[in-house]
């Protein structure tokens, strides 16, 4: 059922390359669209990437009476929050921001 082109001549392969070609673009275009829409495939860009997983111990007797932590996984302060998030959302659409804890 599929081997229809084993039989089609130069010229028509040559036909047919314009809609490969559009093909590609709008997959292309779809693929860089929602790259920048879901930023990507990995959600940590570059916090200690030699490590299996990201971990992080705090110790709530230093957290003071109120701490913001990093929940974008862009802030130059890792765990804490720098506000990075915010370049972040312009850039992507996207709305996340930091985790506060708070004593009571």
């Amino acid at each position: 059922m599929m081997e229809f082109y084993k039989n089609l001549t130069a010229e028509q392969w040559m036909s047919l390359m314009p809609f490969g070609v559009a093909c590609i673009a709008i997959g292309f275009t779809a693929k860089s669209f929602l790259d920048k829409k879901c930023g990507g495939a990995h959600v940590n860009p570059s916090i200690r990437k030699s490590e299996a997983k990201v971990v992080n111990t705090v110790d709530i007797e230093e957290i003071g009476n109120q701490k913001a932590f990093c929940r974008c996984w862009r802030s130059e302060k890792f765990p804490y929050c720098d506000g990075s998030h915010n370049k972040h959302n312009e850039t992507t659409g996207d709305n996340v921001g930091p985790l506060l804890v708070k004593k009571s």
